[in-house]
């Protein structure tokens, strides 16, 4: 996908797979869904790679945030540790951990149910990192337990 234009019959394809109506960008081609009352998914198309990007807020930190959470956030954002090929950013102002993931905008396209199955995953991944840093931030080494997943875009 190149066009705005393309971007819009794509998600019009991703609104018939799911039965989201919200699913409708605006002029600058961002969709935000509140999913489950925990987290908004966005998805943003940057025209000039023809990508989207998946953004999503995780958690928010405490200014004195364990350094256990930094260090795992940091493995995370380096390796790739349980990130399901996304990466983190981390907002300075509020300190809210983002879960970033890029689509291939014609991969995308070709496949809109492989686009929703994906967007199941990422707000699995930001499950099961939402139930580890509020582990980690209460000292807690049990990360084994630190979260399993149920929330789901699509029921």
């Amino acid at each position: 996908m190149e066009t705005m234009e393309e971007y819009k019959e794509f998600l019009s394809a991703v609104r018939k797979t799911t039965g989201l109506d919200m699913l409708v960008p605006d002029d600058a081609g961002l969709v935000t869904i509140r999913v489950d009352d925990q987290y908004n998914l966005n998805l943003q198309f940057v025209s000039s790679s023809g990508m989207i990007l998946c953004f999503v807020e995780v958690a928010s930190l405490a200014k004195d945030a364990p350094k256990a959470v930094y260090r795992e956030l940091l493995a995370g954002a380096l390796f790739g540790q349980e990130t399901g090929g996304g990466y983190f950013s981390l907002e300075p102002e509020s300190e809210t951990v983002i879960y970033n993931y890029f689509f291939d905008g014609k991969e995308a396209e070709n496949n809109p149910e492989d686009f929703v199955l994906t967007l199941e995953k990422i707000l699995q991944v930001c499950d099961m990192w939402a139930h580890r840093i509020i582990t980690l931030s209460a000292g807690s080494s049990d990360q084994q337990n630190a979260g399993s997943s149920n929330v789901q875009l699509f029921a």
